[in-house]
């Protein structure tokens, strides 16, 4: 059944496939666009994490200001470099516990990034009573950003 009909070439049809020339030339085509190119996407891969912690602290001092202006009472943000906790009324006041927060009111930092300490008081109409500024440092290669906070509450990252 299978016999030699199958078995014969087709008029017009070449033999086909690669010779281990060519298929070596492309494997190192392959490897030396992956030399070069590795290195920028590690640099993005760092910038890129540092630049999610900046944006995370941002939120969370978002977080705090709105909670000021819904609950029309003062916020402190206070932090201890990897990790953030919010306090109703002053810095010494009562921590405020909610979604996100573990039992002793802190908000994890993800990314393991570093936050300069300090704090920050949002006041019941969304001001901050001073500006402040925190600078958030990337581990893997020092590198970092600042976030701002104006007095008027308006936050914003600076490289």
């Amino acid at each position: 059944m299978f016999g030699k009909p199958f078995l014969r070439r087709r008029p017009g049809l070449g033999v086909g496939g690669f010779t281990v020339t060519e298929l070596v030339v492309v494997v190192a085509v392959i490897g030396i666009i992956m030399a070069v190119s590795a290195p920028v996407l590690f640099s993005y891969l760092r910038t890129s994490a540092l630049r999610a912690g900046a944006e995370e602290v941002a939120t969370v001092l978002n977080r705090a200001r709105q909670l000021a202006i819904k609950d029309n009472r003062s916020m402190c943000v206070t932090n201890d470099g990897s990790r953030v906790q919010y306090q109703i009324g002053t810095c010494g006041g009562t921590i405020w516990a909610g979604p996100g927060t573990d039992s002793g009111g802190f908000i994890q930092l993800a990314n393991n990034i570093s936050v300069t300490s300090g704090q920050v008081v949002f006041t019941y109409i969304g001001t901050a009573t001073t500006g402040t500024s925190y600078t958030v440092t990337s581990p893997q290669d020092g590198s970092s950003l600042r976030v701002n906070v104006t007095a008027a509450g308006r936050i914003s990252i600076d490289p």
